[in-house]
């Protein structure tokens, strides 16, 4: 028996031979040819498909060991923080007075003695603990300073505008997909007025540390930075010529990398953005220093000029 029993029916076979005595080896081949074809194509879309899924289980896994780094950062940084608040323990008493038999002491002395030791020993339990008390209070006053709040815990990221559409629930609102370099696209929801040029293909600076939060049922996952001198008057900040998707944006004066994310306690954007402007020549600054994409150019305005950063 030959190997095309492996690929279709003897039966099917039989019957071409049949019916085509002098052809049959060749259709048979032509069939067999297409048969394995077909086979390795089922096989090597198997093979795609079990490729991405083990791209996505290793993003997962990248983001699963990034967050379990930041537990343990912060689990070291409050053992520093105990162990620098917990006191020290007091220094032993020496008692250098000379110790007089018992057997030397009158009775009135023996009971006078007895009657003042515990006094002696209470008042000293009461210093010991007084000191406790105000040693972690002089080492919290030590350790009180402020976390630093500058724009270097902003993570802020070049993006390419990929979609735009209405949101579904609210006219005045819409939802931008974007690439900031990431796997997949991010959705962003804003509310920005019908005069400001939203366009597919077009770049705009995210900031993408943000916490995910739903904006009238849909999730926005980072927020688009804009120029404003009014409510009508807006601009996307512009970044530099030859930028890419999810090229950071960089500040000379204010380095260091960015919060994983940002915590809404301390209110990080919301004492940042204050400080955020563009200057008269339309180029958006820091307390004076740039928004710079590293080796490619600094962010500006498109038109507008001494206006905040919003």
């Amino acid at each position: 028996m030959d190997d095309t029993s492996n690929l279709f029916p003897p039966s099917l076979a039989a019957a071409v031979r049949k019916l085509d005595p002098d052809d049959s080896e060749q259709i048979l081949e032509y069939f067999k040819t297409h048969a394995l074809l077909s086979r390795e194509k089922a096989l090597l879309q198997a093979s795609v498909r079990e490729q991405k899924k083990l791209l996505v289980e290793n993003g997962k896994l990248k983001k699963d060991i990034e967050q379990l780094k930041v537990q343990l950062q912060d689990k070291k940084g409050r053992r520093t923080a105990k162990a620098l608040l917990s006191p020290a323990p007091p220094p032993p008493t020496v008692n250098t007075a000379p110790a007089t038999p018992v057997n030397q002491l009158s009775p009135a002395a023996g009971a006078t003695a007895a009657a003042r030791a515990p006094h002696s020993s209470t008042s000293q339990g009461r210093r010991r603990r007084g000191e406790r008390k105000a040693g972690p209070t002089t080492v919290a006053l030590s350790l009180g300073a402020e976390p630093r709040i500058d724009v270097s815990r902003l993570d802020l990221r070049v993006g390419r505008i990929l979609g735009v559409r209405r949101h579904p629930l609210v006219e005045s609102m819409s939802v931008q997909e974007v690439d900031v370099g990431e796997n997949a696209p991010r959705m962003v929801v804003s509310k920005l007025s019908e005069k400001t040029q939203l366009e597919e293909g077009g770049f705009a600076v995210l900031l993408c540390n943000v916490k995910a939060c739903k904006l009238k049922g849909v999730v926005s996952q980072a927020r688009i930075l804009c120029c404003s001198t009014s409510d009508d008057c807006i601009e996307l900040l512009a970044p530099p010529t030859g930028s890419a998707p999810g090229d950071r944006v960089t500040f000379l004066n204010h380095p260091g990398e960015p919060d994983r994310e940002l915590q809404s306690k301390q209110r990080v954007w919301e004492r940042v953005q204050p400080d955020l402007q563009v200057d008269c020549r339309g180029v958006a600054n820091y307390k004076g220093c740039g928004f710079e994409v590293k080796g490619k150019g600094l962010c500006r305005a498109p038109t507008l000029v001494n206006c905040t950063i919003k």
